[in-house]
């Protein structure tokens, strides 16, 4: 029997193609990453002159032909591993959670560590692997949420300056 290529592996790439085409219309590079753990792409930026810039953006991506919504239809809810969320939240860079959906060719962001910072949470109860985020569908992904991703990298530069000072 022959492995097949499903329809989720098709998705999954339609995913990994509108995030790299929005970077590339920026005029910067997106690079997949190899090994899989919990991070998906990586975005690095450049002046205006061409010179590669300090830092970059993850992104993780999921992708859905039927895409979630809560009832009051204004946000996704997205189902994440634990371990995942752990490695987001600590790595220094901003994490931007990409939701694909495949019907529409259109995607919606969320920056993990702003969304955490902006609430307080719980500390992990229960027997769950999981943990449900809540993706805005106003956070349309498109030239302009990636141009703002790459000024939440700054601003994560900014404060890693500032605490060396202090």
């Amino acid at each position: 029997m022959r492995k097949r290529r499903t329809r989720q592996h098709v998705i999954a790439d339609l995913s990994v193609n509108h995030v790299e085409r929005l970077v590339l219309r920026c005029g910067w590079t997106v690079e997949r990453v190899r090994h899989d753990y919990g991070l998906d792409l990586i975005m690095r930026t450049y002046s205006g002159n061409g010179a590669i810039q300090s830092g970059s953006v993850w992104f993780q991506l999921k992708a859905t032909e039927h895409l979630p919504t809560l009832r009051d239809n204004r946000t996704i809810p997205i189902r994440v591993e634990w371990g995942d969320l752990l490695l987001w939240l600590n790595e220094p860079m901003p994490v931007v959670l990409v939701v694909y959906d495949a019907m529409e060719d259109k995607a919606y962001w969320l920056h993990v560590q702003e969304y955490f910072r902006e609430r307080s949470w719980a500390a992990r109860t229960g027997m769950t692997n999981t943990i449900s985020l809540r993706v805005p569908v106003i956070n349309v992904l498109d030239e302009a949420a990636v141009r703002l991703f790459a000024r939440f990298r700054d601003e994560c530069l900014l404060r890693s300056v500032r605490s060396k000072r202090a």
